[in-house]
């Protein structure tokens, strides 16, 4: 499912003119590139479920949280995201990248993955996945496009 959705995800990204096609069209483009029926839908319920995310009715899990909540990981989320993944999650709210609720967001979608558990860059996918769909979020999605994509090339201190 993951391949399907990084698959979806390259494409949106490289041809904005693709982004509101059809389910039908679109499982028939993914069946053409070979993926199979059940992980399409799977895949289709993962993005329809990451747009339900942005309707506060659906995102009871934010509420009461503040700017500087500490979030503290149950032991499923810590199985699935290891202390690496914790803590670039924890940095990128620190730079701004991620506020309480595209945090949540986060989670809840890498929860909702397949995979036991989530390497640092799975995970970066999924963020730029999150970021690239909730409205307002396109200066944090470009930050994170280059975190993804420019080579560290210097000393870091």
């Amino acid at each position: 499912m993951f391949d399907i959705l990084l698959y979806l995800f390259e494409n949106i990204v490289n041809d904005s003119s693709e982004v509101w096609i059809d389910d039908d069209a679109l499982s028939k483009e993914l069946k053409r590139a070979g993926f199979h029926d059940d992980d399409i839908y799977k895949a289709l319920m993962w993005l329809e479920d990451l747009a339900d995310l942005q309707s506060t009715d659906n995102a009871p899990f934010i509420a009461g949280q503040t700017a500087v909540s500490t979030r503290v990981y149950t032991l499923e989320e810590s199985f699935k995201l290891d202390a690496e993944c914790r803590g670039f999650l924890l940095f990128l709210e620190q730079i701004n990248l991620l506020d309480v609720a595209t945090r949540e967001m986060v989670i809840d979608r890498v929860m909702e993955l397949e995979e036991s558990e989530i390497i640092l860059e799975d995970l970066k996918w999924v963020v730029m996945m999150v970021l690239f769909n909730v409205p307002g979020k396109e200066s944090a999605f470009e930050q994170m496009e280059n975190l993804v994509f420019d080579e560290f090339d210097g000393t870091l201190h």
